[in-house]
């Protein structure tokens, strides 16, 4: 799947390429020799190099990356336990961080086997009763079996299954907290719960968050036609969480992810990121990203999945916006889905400039955030 991924997004960005390259006249992009002085150059705005982006998080966090620098160079779990037990449970902070916490885990265990990850193992033995360490340890065997196996099988299953009884735990010692249910989204889109068991859930949720961004995009995969539901039931979900949106919330961009999680299926038209249905998701989403507090920390998802389909749609300004507001980062949709994502976002980056000098753009023209 994630080779899939890859060569879906650079078809598409080399098919926009092919097309402005060879476009007759003024406004086209034309090729130059590398080092050549016309040459579009990133770094020319400010931009970070490929080797300097942050794969971990969408966006900054500072106080966590600061923890887990800690964390990962002590193996001690108590920052990690301090910084959420002061994160409030019901924004969208909370949620990243723990599965910030999980991915270093899950990741320091894939590196180095029965050795690293030691600090979560000492957070749940300490500490069992903290709710904060058992919502990190569900979102870590969430992410361990969908890195380490294939939907089905036995271990994928058994481990889920595993997830599931931590999240029931930590449900329990946080009873107004979001997170476990969130985290059992993706465990009901694993052991494909039956549609009133999903329903069930998701009413617990609402009751806890109903404006949650992170948790609508975790049950929106739920919907979707390679899961458990359908594209037209992807699109009325999402539709329907940002018609209910209210005044500066991202809902109104849920849309477009629905539209991103069905483009492996339709066809790859030249003019597919002109189609009513996709401009219609991408002017909610920059709706949504115009009414928005600057630091909402759902923001950067948003900005990121947004970049990428204002590149296919051309609309170079635009998107070069999107990538000055959120550079430096790139753990986050579409981005993710690669199997390496700065270089994927790198492209993509570098045929906005481009486009976006090639008609008439320059760093001096460029809106800073």
């Amino acid at each position: 799947m994630e080779i899939l991924w890859t060569l879906l997004a650079l078809c598409i960005l080399f098919a926009i390429i092919g097309r402005l390259v060879f476009r007759r006249g003024g406004g086209g992009i034309q090729l130059s020799r590398p080092g050549a002085p016309d040459a579009a150059d990133p770094a020319a705005y400010g931009f970070a190099f490929q080797e300097e982006l942050d794969v971990r998080l969408p966006g900054p966090d500072q106080d966590l990356l600061d923890v887990l620098a800690v964390v990962q160079g002590t193996q001690d779990f108590k920052p990690a336990q301090r910084l959420l037990a002061g994160t409030p449970k019901e924004g969208e902070r909370r949620w990243q961080r723990v599965q910030a916490f999980a991915g270093a885990a899950s990741l320091e265990l894939a590196e180095r086997p029965g050795v690293s990850g030691a600090w979560l193992r000492a957070w749940r033995s300490e500490a069992p009763k903290d709710a904060g360490g058992a919502q990190v340890h569900a979102e870590f065997l969430v992410q361990q079996a969908w890195r380490s196996s294939s939907a089905g099988r036995d271990d994928f299953r058994i481990i889920l299954e595993e997830a599931r009884t931590i999240c029931g735990e930590a449900a329990l010692l946080a009873p107004g907290d979001p997170v476990p249910y969130i985290v059992e989204l993706a465990v009901a889109r694993g052991l494909a719960y039956p549609r009133p068991e999903l329903d069930h859930l998701w009413a617990k949720v609402m009751d806890r968050a109903p404006h949650h961004m992170g948790a609508h995009l975790a049950a929106l995969h739920y919907h979707c036609e390679k899961w458990h539901g359908s594209r037209a039931q992807a699109d009325e979900f999402a539709t329907s969480a940002a018609a209910r949106a209210p005044r500066g919330s991202l809902l109104s961009a849920l849309p477009l992810f629905a539209v991103h999680e069905h483009v492996p299926d339709v066809v790859l038209v030249s003019d597919f990121y002109r189609t009513a249905v996709v401009s219609r998701a991408m002017e909610g989403a920059l709706h949504a990203v115009h009414q928005a507090r600057h630091d909402d920390p759902a923001l950067p998802q948003v900005r990121h999945l947004l970049a990428f389909f204002l590149v296919g749609a051309e609309r170079w300004s635009e998107a070069m916006d999107q990538f000055a507001a959120l550079d430096g980062f790139v753990g986050a949709v579409p981005w993710t889905l690669s199997e390496d994502p700065a270089a994927t976002y790198a492209v993509c980056r570098a045929l906005a400039v481009a486009g976006y000098e090639a008609n008439g753009g320059s760093p001096a023209t460029l809106r800073r955030p």
